[in-house]
This record gives C-alpha cells, structure tokens and sequence, in this order.
C-alpha cells in the first residue's frame, strides 16, 4: 500500500438554516419511527451519532408556546433508541388561513419582483396558489400586485435572457460622472432592485472585477456567444455596503487618489470634481457612516473623509485603532 496519506474532504459548516430544515424534517420522522437506533437516524439525515444527539439535546428544550413541561417534547435516547413524544402539534402540516395566505403570497410576489433569477420564490408562489386554490386573491388563486419589474428598461429583457443562458452581455454603459460611453463584456450574477433602482451585478471583464450597473444607464445590450460563469474568485457585494442614497442619509465628501477613482462609477452619488492627476472628489448620501469607515480603510490611504468633520475624527480614530492593535500584535 502506497505510504502517501490521503486527506479527507472537509464539510463546509453547518449554517443555522440548515440544521433547522433538519430539525423540522426530523421530528415527524422520528414520530414515525419510534425506537430507531440513533445509528440509523444518522444515515437518514446524513450525520453523524453525535449530531443526532446534539440535536435531540435542542428538541428536547423546544415546544408550543408556554413552553412548560406540558408544552415541550419529549425526546429519549438513553438506551441507543429514539423515543419522541409531545410533537404531534409540531409535526402538523401547517395550515395557512386566508389572511396569512395572502400576505405571504404578496410578500413572495414583491421578492420575486426585486431579485431575477431566483426561482424559488416563484415555484413557492406556485405552491401556495394550487393550494388555496379559489380561496386567495383572483379565481385563480392569483393576487395582482401593481410592482415594478424593471421592464420599463429596454435592456432587461436581454439581461434576463443572458442570465438565463448562462451567456456573457456586451454593454455600452453611459458613465454620468464622466460624460462618456464605455463598452464592457459583462458575466451576470444577478440582477436586482434597490431604493426603487434596478442594478445588474457582475464581473466586468473591462475593469477585471465585480461592477454594479444602473439599468437605466445601459444604452445598448446584446447576448454575446461565450460563457458568462463569472470567475470563481467573483462573489456578490454583501447589499449592506450599497451606497443607496435616501432622503434623510448622511451627505458625505470624499477625496480618492486615481487608483480608488473607480468609487465614483461604482457608487450612486450626487457629484463628482475631477483632476488632471486623476484623482477626485465624490459627494455620496450614506445611510450608515459605518461603510464610509469600511470603504475609506479597505483602500488603505488612496482615499479620505473630508466632511462631515466628525465623521473625519471617526475614521482617524478607526484608523489608530487598528495601528496600535498591528503594533502590539507585532
């Protein structure tokens, strides 16, 4: 046998989504099997013993409301069999009255109209619809919603189209802060809705990184016959640091060398001063003061608050911060 040590795949963790799809699938499982080895319950669920118990330790504390011990299951593996009892309530298939199925059935219609190309809204909506049947909404179970889906923009069609093919899009995108036309090949991530303005997301080949488009500064798209997977090393912005301006936001000035000049094309902002070196002055209306401090000390030195004043002291205050905790780490 070859002396070379093989290394077993590693599992990425378990998010707190998933155990709790588990933990639902599980109790009317066990209800219907009583007595199950623990060992078996594990090649079910495709764990392993130890997380069976550690799951059956959390059943064991959860119940209706009151949660008092007539309220709370009760879970029993002592002798390496599984004995549930109490959970006939939460083993149920819920059932959804009309007003709850009209709200989540408005709420899913709304989500489905914010987010292309995520299609478990829809087959949920479907599900809910055949359902409740005539009970909800139109005799077709339908509730008609007066949303914006983004077709008011001429390229949507096609982005929705690429997206869906998988394909790369050519765009000519108007840049407002410099007056110009560009042309960019574009591998789409999503396309999405925020403060009422319809963005497309992906990796742009031009700019050789994730760029955020305004549909309504695309003057031209077209399905290219490549691939448009984005790079592996491409993710999504996490939405919490959008600059989506808002009526009552905080109006910031910042100062950005030419190397973080691309701020002001990937940022909705209220107006830009450029200089012959390059670099610039953005006006921005941030919600949370919080991404200003983020963004200014991700680019490390090549951009600067300039106003509000306490809002510079906070990110110099940020900045020493982090010095001193590198010094005394060092």
């Amino acid at each position: 046998m070859s002396g070379a040590r093989r290394t077993a795949a590693r599992r990425p963790p378990e998010t707190a989504t998933q155990r709790l799809g588990r933990l639902l699938d599980m109790v009317p499982w066990l209800l219907q099997h009583r007595g199950v080895p623990i060992a078996d319950a594990a090649r079910e669920f495709g764990v392993s013993e130890d997380q069976i118990v550690e799951d059956l330790e959390l059943l064991f504390v959860c119940g209706t409301p009151g949660y008092g011990h007539a309220e709370l299951i009760d879970a029993q593996w002592d002798s390496g069999h599984i004995y549930l009892d109490n959970a006939d309530d939460i083993a149920a298939p819920m059932r959804l009255g009309r007003d709850e199925a009209v709200t989540l059935t408005a709420g899913l219609q709304a989500l489905g109209s914010t987010l292309v190309g995520s299609d478990v809204a829809e087959r949920t909506l479907a599900k809910i619809r055949d359902a409740a049947g005539t009970s909800v909404g139109t005799p077709t179970g339908r509730i008609d919603l007066d949303l914006d889906d983004g077709s008011q923009h001429a390229a949507m069609a096609t982005l929705k189209d690429a997206f869906s093919r998988g394909r790369r899009v050519h765009l000519r995108y108007y840049v407002a802060t410099r007056d110009e036309s560009t042309e960019r090949d574009v591998d789409i991530m999503r396309i999405l809705n925020l403060d009422s303005q319809w963005y497309v997301e992906g990796y742009c080949h031009r700019a050789e990184d994730v760029r955020l488009f305004r549909l309504d500064r695309i003057e031209d798209a077209s399905v290219l016959d490549e691939d448009g997977t984005p790079p592996e090393s491409a993710r999504p912005r996490d939405l919490d640091d959008v600059f989506v301006p808002g009526e009552n936001d905080l109006t910031v000035v910042l100062e950005a060398s030419r190397w973080a000049a691309w701020i002001a094309d990937y940022y909705p902002n209220e107006g830009v001063e450029r200089r012959s070196d390059g670099s610039l002055r953005v006006t921005l209306k941030v919600a949370d003061p919080a991404l200003v401090r983020r963004l200014v000390l991700r680019l490390g030195g090549e951009a600067r608050v300039v106003e509000p004043p306490e809002l510079v002291d906070a990110v110099a205050e940020e900045a020493q911060s982090a010095l001193a905790a590198y010094d005394e780490a060092g």
